[in-house]
């Protein structure tokens, strides 16, 4: 399997891969998508750089992949966002420029409203319980095939993004009152600008490379993230208060162009998915080992994680189920998902 990474030619990967897509072609050594079943190697799309947990679980996984059909599928993963942005790829996977891509849950919600499920708070009370029903097809396969019409593509399954945190500069938080009127980073969507409104705290959206200036010149007081990211992105020295409210668990999703899928032969496509739940669940274990190995090195630097009044957590946030669950299909997600988790 053959790995890629570009950090140079960022825009160069994401114009050839367009072009793919434009004429129709695909990834090296592809057929024509015909159903013949002849094998390829695919392209996954991947935000994340050589050392990050995904980057080792899809390399194993297309490793994997590999063995089991004697070479006949095999996946290239392109690291450090070098074939675009997530939303990019999305597009790209949909078009069958890319073949695979990994995406956060909140990139899917504009797609299928659904999927804002997976982002709200209280939905998963940890990681082992998320990981217990997120590839999961007989709980989750009709909201993971719907859009597969409209987009082309199919929602293989998830890997986590941890349980995510509240971090600040001047002290622990200990209750949602401590944090009235800190200036909180969020991502641009409207489930995380509620969520820090209904803490009393001020939701400020930013790119996720400025948190660390923002930290360190005051634009922002704190922000909220998992401590695999709290570490490798530094934000430990500016904002060295860690504090346990675990008020969320992320998900990222890998995505599948339909058409690539359906020129598998049943064989290989029972390969593929049997290396993707052994990717997933080595992701587990990889993120497990990187986050106690954060947590260390962080508190080594100056870092201090403090426990908080989880109910007090709980019952600020839970309200926004409500707000955000309207629909039937939502509803009945959301009574899947915690029936297959409690």
């Amino acid at each position: 399997m053959r790995t890629t990474s570009r950090l140079a030619l960022t825009g160069i990967a994401t114009v050839a891969a367009l072009t793919l897509a434009a004429c129709g072609g695909s990834s090296e050594g592809s057929e024509s998508g015909d159903g013949g079943g002849d094998g390829k190697t695919m392209k996954l799309a991947l935000n994340q750089n050589e050392e990050h947990p995904s980057f080792i679980a899809l390399e194993a996984f297309g490793e994997e992949l590999s063995e089991a059909t004697d070479g006949r599928w095999d996946i290239e993963v392109h690291p450090n966002a070098t074939l675009g942005a997530q939303d990019e790829t999305i597009q790209l996977v949909s078009d069958g420029g890319v073949d695979l891509s990994i995406v956060s849950a909140p990139q899917l919600e504009n797609l299928n409203d659904d999927f804002v499920v997976f982002s709200l708070p209280t939905v998963f009370d940890s990681v082992e319980s998320q990981m217990s029903v997120i590839n999961d097809q007989e709980v989750l396969g009709d909201v993971y095939s719907s859009l597969e019409e409209s987009s082309n593509f199919s929602v293989i399954g998830g890997l986590t993004q941890g349980a995510r945190s509240f971090y600040v500069e001047d002290g622990p938080i200990e209750t949602p009152a401590d944090m009235a009127g800190k200036k909180i980073r969020v991502q641009e969507s409207p489930v995380f600008i509620a969520m820090i409104e209904a803490l009393g705290a001020s939701p400020t959206p930013m790119a996720y490379g400025e948190v660390y200036t923002g930290l360190q010149s005051g634009v922002i007081d704190g922000a909220e993230n998992n401590e695999v990211s709290y570490f490798t992105q530094k934000h430990f020295e500016v904002a060295p208060f860690w504090s346990y409210s675990n008020h969320l668990v992320g998900a990222d999703f890998l995505i599948a162009n339909t058409g690539t899928l359906d020129s598998m032969s049943e064989e290989d496509r029972a390969a593929f998915d049997e290396a993707w739940q052994n990717a997933a669940d080595n992701h587990t274990e990889l993120w497990g080992e990187a986050t106690e190995s954060a947590i260390a090195d962080a508190e080594a630097g100056g870092a201090t994680f403090s426990e908080v009044d989880a109910a007090s957590f709980t019952e600020a946030l839970s309200p926004l189920i409500d707000q955000f669950v309207t629909t039937d299909s939502q509803k009945a997600l959301l009574e899947a998902i915690k029936g297959a988790t409690e």
